[in-house]
């Protein structure tokens, strides 16, 4: 084991074969984190995750792409979900309290701090990136990809992923911006010619710049799946919140 004493948890656990002691204490982290999140999140109803940029402000058009489409979104009945940092995840937030909607974050917690967007109704920070990950997939019927870096990629396949192999449902999975995503959309017809993915699994997602189009298909998610915005009661017996 390493001598370094400023590791995180993540880190040290990552270096290799613990103490069984160790090992057990790391995963009662993990479900302690999944049940914040869980509490956090039961009843915020169906969501509409957006991915997309830190970086980017509010001068961006993609800032202004993000905040036009989720307003639209939350027109819809859905709740924003988001990162809920800055940049794109802002701005996803922002365009839901536009029209009223609901907002919500998963804040990951990093060593130069990620603070909470202003546009949060309801947050709940987390610790691990794939706790935080499992969240942001688990409440959502529809993802939707704005330009970004390797975060956003990774949500990106994820999802792609766990639909592709049926660990959930067919939902949409939306790709903003052709011009941004022209170089991955080559490569994943690429992966097609290859034979590393299936002609059908190009039917796994949409490209568009085109926010009615996007909107017209998360329609016929609500449709599909008989979605309301209606939700459980929180129990005042286990300390649960709205």
């Amino acid at each position: 084991m390493s001598k370094h004493k400023n590791h995180t948890p993540e880190i040290t656990f990552l270096e290799g074969p613990r103490s069984r002691w160790m090992d057990f204490k790391f995963v009662i982290k993990i479900v302690i984190e999944f049940i914040r999140g869980f509490r956090a999140l039961h009843f915020v109803g169906p969501c509409v995750t957006v991915f997309g940029s830190a970086r980017f402000k509010e001068d961006s058009p993609y800032y202004d792409l993000t905040r036009r489409f989720s307003a639209e979104a939350a027109k819809l009945g859905f709740t924003i979900l988001t990162g809920g940092g800055p940049g794109l995840m802002e701005a996803a937030n922002r365009g839901a309290k536009d029209v009223g909607g609901k907002s919500v974050g998963c804040n990951i917690v990093l060593p130069m701090e990620q603070e909470p967007n202003p546009y949060l109704d309801k947050w709940v920070s987390i610790r691990y990136f794939f706790v935080r990950k499992t969240l942001l997939i688990k409440y959502s019927y529809a993802f939707v990809i704005m330009p970004g870096g390797f975060g956003t990629l990774d949500e990106l396949f994820e999802a792609m992923t766990l639909i592709q192999t049926k660990k959930i449902k067919d939902f949409p999975v939306i790709i903003f911006d052709k011009a941004y995503h022209k170089e991955l959309i080559d490569y994943i017809d690429k992966m097609k010619r290859e034979k590393t993915i299936s002609e059908e699994d190009l039917a796994l997602f949409l490209v568009t710049d085109s926010i009615k189009e996007a909107v017209a298909l998360i329609k016929t998610c609500i449709l599909k799946y008989g979605l309301t915005t209606s939700t459980k009661k929180p129990s005042w017996l286990l300390g649960e919140k709205q």
